[in-house]
């Protein structure tokens, strides 16, 4: 009777153990370090909204890790021949998730839910920051439950890559009304995950969808994100096997992981994969140069461009970046995008032609220049403190302000820094979007135009390059309006970004792309038993 029951307790153990692991392999787990706020796509401006929102919500259309445009909820499309008509059949057997907001059924989606989406991104009330995704739009109609129709004011060859933009995700009528300005902590989508449990900085977590509508998709049954500011602490977890994939590198661990050149150390081959790839992502400081705010803008583009050539790029990413990521000599736009130009003159380390600009300013060798406040996180700190030693060798004086994430992006999306540093990954891969930044008419805190720069001849070089099918043509112009913000110098382009993943040996099907977006439908884990 004892050996019995002895017998029994070691199988209760084993199925127990055995159930735990199981249930492990079936959760995908990373790390974001900031705060998300919202989970609303309306406001998915940053990339760790991003990578939430698309887990839980879709759109008419999705790119692969190619960056191949290809069918969602629409199945097919049709564009007319001047390219200012977009017409989408959907799919009839897509559902929203399953809700109390339907009586804890779904519902099926239409087009008309593709109007009402599309509406409440472009309503004041909503006031979403990628209102102006929308300013090319002249008019959209849902033409029958299957059939959804934009209209544009101008050709512009960008706009189908433009529509894989979490802006415009479907959002059902019902869960908005119901849930009004906690939507974003109750979404409901289409999505592969359904939302489950959000607690404030510590965990969210996302369950399959079952009723997906990609057939076997996604292969595990959740995603657990946790909260960890800290990013050497995330890093450790990762060590420890608690997180499954971790993205980027950071101060706090890359001399741990990485060689000097850029490699995986040997002693981490046997137990993490690294993967990397291009990634279209600028990384810059701005200036504010609002005409309204800057009093003299010709001695502003003097002293913009001297800090400009103040500093050695590649010395720059080699010792702070174990050589990732590519010195951006060229401009704004990133190498990777087909407009990019290698033999675009932009800048380069001159420290005596930083100092005769700071003379024509009337500040040699920085006499009389007040000091220029840099508005950074701790994340890119060391990069920041590079710039202001690099700087002070010419006698330019920066004091660096060290502000939590959301701060420093409410301080740069209200016009509240002279001088910040900041990022810009691409929405879609086309320069258009890199050069948006810098049209007028989408000034922050309503648009991406984060320096408030403004230049008639730019604002018409943008606008007339809608209407040029033909990319040579279009790329062209591209490069005249990179180099004028070259001249001007509004920005001070830092580097071209490459994307780096460390991901745990059991975790397959987790693909880098030039985007960096995340997809976890085709990630699972080996399962193992020890």
């Amino acid at each position: 009777m004892k050996k019995k029951i002895f017998f029994l307790f070691l199988i209760i153990i084993f199925f127990g153990c055995y159930e735990e692991e199981r249930n492990l392999n079936n959760v995908i787990r990373y790390n974001e370090s900031s705060e998300l706020g919202t989970l609303d796509p309306v406001f998915a401006k940053d990339q760790a909204r991003v990578w939430v929102t698309n887990q839980i919500f879709d759109g008419l259309v999705e790119f692969d890790s190619k960056l191949n445009i290809l069918p969602s909820i629409a199945k097919r499309w049709k564009i007319n021949n001047n390219g200012t008509e977009y017409i989408f059949h959907l799919n009839d057997n897509i559902y929203f998730h399953t809700s109390i907001v339907f009586s804890n059924e779904s519902r099926l989606v239409t087009a008309y839910d593709f109007d009402y989406s599309f509406r409440r991104l472009i309503s004041s009330e909503v006031a979403s920051p990628g209102a102006w995704v929308m300013n090319n739009v002249k008019s959209f109609v849902a033409i029958n439950d299957t059939t959804f129709q934009i209209n544009l004011y101008n050709p512009f060859a960008p706009f189908l890559g433009m529509l894989t933009m979490q802006y415009f995700s479907v959002v059902p009528k019902e869960a908005v009304e119901y849930y009004k300005n906690d939507f974003g902590r109750n979404p409901i989508g289409t999505g592969p995950y359904c939302f489950k449990i959000w607690e404030e900085g510590e965990k969210l977590v996302l369950r399959k969808n079952k009723n997906y509508f990609k057939k076997d998709l996604p292969k595990t049954e959740a995603i657990s994100i946790t909260f960890i500011p800290d990013k050497q602490a995330a890093f450790l977890e990762f060590l420890k096997g608690n997180l499954d994939f971790i993205s980027g590198i950071d101060a706090s661990y890359k001399d741990e992981i990485l060689t000097f050149d850029g490699h995986l150390k040997k002693k981490y081959n046997d137990i993490i994969n690294m993967s990397i790839s291009p990634y279209l992502n600028t990384e810059y400081l701005g200036f504010l140069t609002d005409p309204k705010i800057v009093k003299d803008p010709e001695k502003n583009r003097l002293i913009n461009r001297a800090i400009n050539l103040s500093f050695d790029r590649e010395e720059m990413l080699m010792y702070l970046r174990n050589g990732i990521g590519i010195p951006a000599f060229q401009g704004f736009i990133p190498k990777g995008m087909p407009s990019y130009s290698e033999t675009m003159n932009g800048f380069s380390y001159n420290k005596e032609e930083a100092l005769s600009l700071l003379e024509k300013a009337g500040f040699p060798n920085g006499e009389g220049l007040p000091i220029i406040y840099l508005e950074t996180n701790t994340s890119y700190l060391d990069l920041c403190e590079y710039i202001q030693n690099q700087c002070s060798l010419i006698g330019v004086n920066i004091k660096v302000n060290v502000n939590p994430p959301s701060i420093l992006r409410q301080k740069i999306a209200t016009s509240k820094a002279e001088f910040f540093r900041a990022s810009w990954i691409a929405d879609y891969a086309d320069a258009e979007n890199y050069l948006s930044l810098f049209y007028s008419r989408n000034f922050s805190p309503n648009g991406p135009n984060y320096t408030h720069f403004y230049n008639e001849e730019y604002d018409s070089l943008y606008l007339y390059s809608f209407s040029l099918v033909e990319d040579s043509l279009r790329f062209n112009l591209y490069n005249k309006m990179d180099s004028i913000i070259i001249y001007y110098a509004p920005i001070v382009p830092l580097y071209y970004d490459e994307c780096v993943r460390f991901s745990q040996k059991n975790v397959l099907g987790l693909e880098v792309n030039p985007m960096n977006f995340l997809d976890l439908r085709y990630v699972y884990k080996e399962i193992s038993l020890h």
